[in-house]
């Protein structure tokens, strides 16, 4: 029925339009010719009267087929837009359905791709070396000099030397990768000049080892050390020193000996001593003369024998710089004695190797270098004479031995600190090691009067007591307050009596504030009087530091008693003091201490230790 559907259907009005438009088509135009065969018109009139017949006889039953019709239309149009519906549902459908093969489709892949790798074999590492015009290029693998291809899709130009790249099953380079972070430990001998250098491995044994392209950008330096793939024998990381350090303070000194006080002899047999072999090598080589390797400052504690080392140091590099006539870094090592010590065996003549190593290293960049050992005597006691008499004789072997070495050095001088040099091995102390030997004694009023203006300058506020009785010209004034406070303080009055020793023979002596006095001690006394000035402005508004300021410093200094060392041992204490010569039995304290009513003894007859 295609007169019912919607391209091409009448409906109910149209059907019966289209049969009233057939019976007039069957009438006579307008313009025909009237003079037709009137047989040939009457035709259509028949045709019409047969219908009019026809619907007059039959019209009820041309209705019902007509309702029929236009019933069974209906109910088709209907089916039409369910099935139309339907589709559309349908269509629907299908997209959702196309777009979840869609969604599978890529979860296939997906787990495609992860079972071809799992199932992909293993990829190995190489190490880059070069690439050459023909695509391939020459890697390591596993020890293994190898020419392989290069992917097409990879870009070989911008590799580098000792550069990881990885490798498919056909040892075909695939990608680039970065370098290697693991490795062994080797210290840099010497350096060659086409990117490879001599390394010694913690086995001792040289090598000869390349330097990857990172390494080639850094400056490598003797004595460097450098992280290590054995198996390629490329060096890859420049490693932080850290055998040493923790001992060892490497610094440069801004000490001059202008800083230093009341050292005046000292000074100059210091400078007579190391610094003209620096500044005139000429004639001490026509007289076949070589500098000291070593000194020796001893002495009782805080009198300026590490200002004194710092001091060379820096004086040392002005005096290289003056003879070459470029600018010097003076490297002063500051070693550590007590933490030196190590309970495992070799790890002290370790230490010891490694402080020389240092010093060499430095010296080969022809820069002076001071190896300072500060108390000495932990170190370097007599062979024997300790708990340990094993580590004491190996430790002394060890530092015997490098010293020695030190003759074939330039710009190395080894300068030690003791307060008891008596514990320091003979062989340390023989000329040839420690060839000078400098004693830093207690500065007398003269010497404390030089230390005192280090410390208390013409530049601080004073107060205004001090103008009215030293005048207003603060040159004055300073130079007043520092005579007043040492005379005050080098007194040998009743009140200044600081220790009553008694010796073996019964002969008891009388000690003074000035018999003990320091370097160090002065610089206390100056920063005591500043911290009371101070407290002195913020609770009284009075600006300015005064001579009762610094008397009163000298007796809270000497009050506490500082300078009477941790021993049980009289002897030990007066060698530690400075205070030799006859058997001391018996030391009691005359001043009185903070919160104290009597005097401080120690008494004991008994050889002791220094502790």
């Amino acid at each position: 029925m295609s007169e019912f559907d919607d391209a091409g259907s009448l409906g109910k009005k149209g059907f019966v339009r289209d049969v009233m438009r057939r019976i007039s088509a069957s009438g006579p135009r307008p313009g025909d010719e009237p003079d037709r065969d009137p047989a040939a018109a009457g035709d259509p009139v028949e045709e019409l009267q047969d219908a009019l017949r026809f619907f007059g006889s039959d019209s009820a039953e041309f209705r019902r087929r007509l309702e029929r019709l236009l019933a069974e239309y209906d109910a088709a149009r209907r089916r039409y837009h369910v099935l139309r519906q339907q589709l559309g549902d349908a269509e629907r459908q299908n997209e959702k359905l196309v777009h979840t093969l869609q969604e599978a489709k890529q979860q296939i892949e997906l787990l495609k791709e992860e079972v071809d790798k799992l199932c992909a074999p293993p990829n190995n590492y190489g190490v880059f070396t070069r690439s050459n015009k023909d695509g391939t290029a020459e890697i390591v693998v596993d020890g293994r000099a190898m020419r392989v291809n290069v992917h097409p899709k990879v870009d070989a130009s911008g590799f580098e030397e000792g550069q990881l790249v990885l490798l498919n099953e056909a040892f075909n380079v695939i990608e680039p990768a970065g370098f290697v972070n693991r490795g062994e430990i080797a210290s840099v001998i010497e350096v060659l000049g086409d990117g490879r250098a001599i390394v010694l491995g913690h086995t001792d044994d040289e090598r000869v080892i390349t330097l990857a392209d990172p390494l080639r950008r850094e400056t490598i330096r003797v004595g460097d050390h450098l992280m290590i793939d054995m198996r390629t024998q490329y060096a890859f990381e420049k490693m932080p020193k850290s055998a040493i350090e923790e001992v060892m303070l490497e610094e440069i000194p801004n000490v001059s000996y202008d800083d230093i006080g009341g050292l005046g002899d000292q000074i100059e047999i210091l400078r007579d001593s190391v610094e003209l072999p620096y500044l005139h090598p000429e004639v001490f080589q026509e007289h076949n003369l070589k500098p000291p390797k070593g000194i020796l400052l001893y002495g009782p504690p805080g009198c300026g024998k590490t200002l004194i080392a710092k001091a060379v140091a820096n004086s040392l590099a002005k005096s290289v710089e003056k003879r070459t006539g470029r600018q010097t870094t003076a490297f002063f090592l500051n070693v550590k004695g007590p933490e030196l010590l190590n309970k495992y065996v070799g790890e002290t003549e370790h230490k010891i190797r490694e402080v020389f190593r240092k010093a060499r290293e430095k010296a080969s960049e022809d820069v002076p270098v001071v190896i300072f050992f500060d108390e000495m005597d932990s170190l370097f006691r007599t062979r024997g004479s300790g708990i340990s008499s094993d580590m004491e004789a190996t430790v002394v072997a060890q530092f015997l031995s490098e010293i020695d070495g030190v003759e074939s050095l330039k710009n190395v001088i080894v300068i030690g600190a003791s307060n008891r040099q008596d514990l320091i091995d003979p062989a340390v102390l023989r000329p040839g090691r420690l060839d000078l030997k400098v004693k830093v004694s207690r500065p007398d009023a003269k010497s404390a009067h030089d230390i005192f203006t280090k410390y208390l300058k013409r530049e601080l506020p004073f107060h205004r007591s001090t103008e009215e009785h030293y005048g207003s010209d603060t040159q004055k004034i300073t130079d007043g307050l520092i005579r007043d406070t040492i005379d005050n303080m080098y007194a040998t009055t009743e009140e200044n009596k600081f220790l009553e020793v008694t010796y073996a023979k019964g002969e008891r002596e009388i000690f003074y504030f000035k018999d003990f006095a320091s370097g160090a001690m002065i610089q206390n006394i100056v920063d005591r009087a500043k911290k009371k000035a101070v407290k002195r402005l913020i609770e009284q508004d009075e600006r300015g530091i005064q001579l009762g300021d610094l008397i009163d410093s000298v007796r809270d200094e000497f009050k506490e008693n500082e300078d009477l060392p941790n021993t049980t041992n009289p002897d030990d204490w007066a060698r530690i003091s400075g205070r030799k010569g006859e058997r001391i039995i018996n030391v009691r304290t005359l001043i009185t201490g903070i919160n104290r009513n009597e005097g401080r003894s120690i008494e004991d007859i008994r050889s002791g230790q220094y502790l």
